[in-house]
């Protein structure tokens, strides 16, 4: 084995130890559920995916072949998605001491996280943002991710002074007892992206049924 290859090798075993993707499937899927505001005022609920806004799993993704190169490690520090009006903070979060994802206070509506177990956005592999999709007083950073279409794009700003600009290729709503935490998290090879909140069916009593994905990848940096 090449000197290359040992250290590509190194950096795949290192990036599977940070990420235990079948953990992190139910994690986000209980951690995430927040009881709607009771108004009355956002009865209809978040918007959820269209069916035609579904990844397409023909398109090419298991190496990278574009001309966009993955980035070097850098902290994110601000997420932007132009069409549905998102501008919030990044702050890390991780694993607490039970084992579960930590999510964004939720008392300040908007605030999104970088999960820490995964590579920062626009490294090679699948960066993970979360956020709340509302909290006690209503709507929260991610209430309308269900509404993205294919081709809109998501901008997150990093500490290096870059920005990755990544591009949506499909939103779709998954069911807890469902929930292809492989197909979401895995790497395909390239710089990818997962934007993650609450959606799906809602009850008092146990909160948002599932997880809205936008699946994105990098296109462009600046």
């Amino acid at each position: 084995m090449s000197a290359s290859e040992l250290a590509e090798a190194e950096e795949e075993a290192r990036r599977k130890k940070r990420a235990p993707w079948g953990v992190i499937a139910l994690v986000l899927l209980t951690g995430l559920a927040l009881i709607r505001n009771g108004s009355g005022e956002f009865d209809e609920g978040p918007p959820q995916p269209a069916t035609a806004a579904a990844a397409d799993s023909r398109v090419p993704g298991d190496t990278f072949t574009g001309p966009v190169r993955p980035l070097p490690y850098a902290l994110p520090d601000r997420v932007r998605i132009p069409a549905i009006q998102v501008d919030a903070p990044i702050i890390p979060v991780g694993l607490d001491a039970d084992g579960w994802v930590g999510a964004p206070p939720p008392e300040d509506p908007n605030l999104a996280g970088w999960f820490t177990g995964a590579v920062t956005p626009g490294e090679k592999g699948t960066a993970v943002v979360v956020g709340h999709v509302d909290n006690q007083q209503g709507p929260a950073v991610f209430y309308g991710l269900g509404a993205l279409k294919k081709g809109n794009r998501v901008e997150v700003a990093r500490q290096d002074a870059k920005t990755a600009v990544f591009e949506i290729y499909g939103v779709e709503v998954f069911e807890k007892d469902n929930f292809p935490g492989d197909r979401v998290y895995g790497s395909k090879g390239a710089p990818e992206l997962r934007v993650i909140t609450c959606g799906g069916g809602f009850s008092q009593q146990e909160g948002y049924a599932g997880n809205v994905v936008a699946f994105a990848r990098l296109v462009e940096v600046r």
